[in-house]
């Protein structure tokens, strides 16, 4: 079983920053194309920022300039840093990654995580 665990959520003031954690854990091969998505009540789930199968980053052109994805791949770990949050950047956040395992490839989602920056 595999489980991607966030960190890093809380309530900042606008234009401060905070830092998001996912990590993955359990049995399997490897875990590809970490992101992160982000959603608010009534509205489709969107990326935020993510490591594309190529090894490309892309970022919703929202953040761009604000938020910066890395990752450690022997820890399997994705992280954001949000950098001058805007109100407009309250959502759950949440982590997401392709895992492969014995018995083939699937996509996970971590529990989520709530961002909310106040004005």
């Amino acid at each position: 079983q595999v489980e991607l665990v966030e960190s890093g959520g809380g309530l900042v003031q606008a234009g401060g920053s905070l830092t998001l954690s996912c990590a993955a854990s359990g049995r399997f091969l490897s875990a590809s194309s970490m992101g992160w998505y982000r959603q608010t009540p009534g509205k489709q789930r969107e990326l935020v920022a993510q490591f594309t199968t190529d090894n490309r980053i892309e970022y919703a052109d929202s953040v761009k300039g604000r938020f910066t994805i890395s990752r450690d791949n022997a820890k399997h770990t994705v992280y954001l840093l949000m950098n001058d949050l805007k109100p407009e950047d309250t959502a759950v956040y949440y982590c997401a990654a392709s895992i492969l395992d014995g018995n083939g490839g699937f996509g996970s989602w971590g529990q989520g995580t709530q961002v909310t920056v106040s004005s």
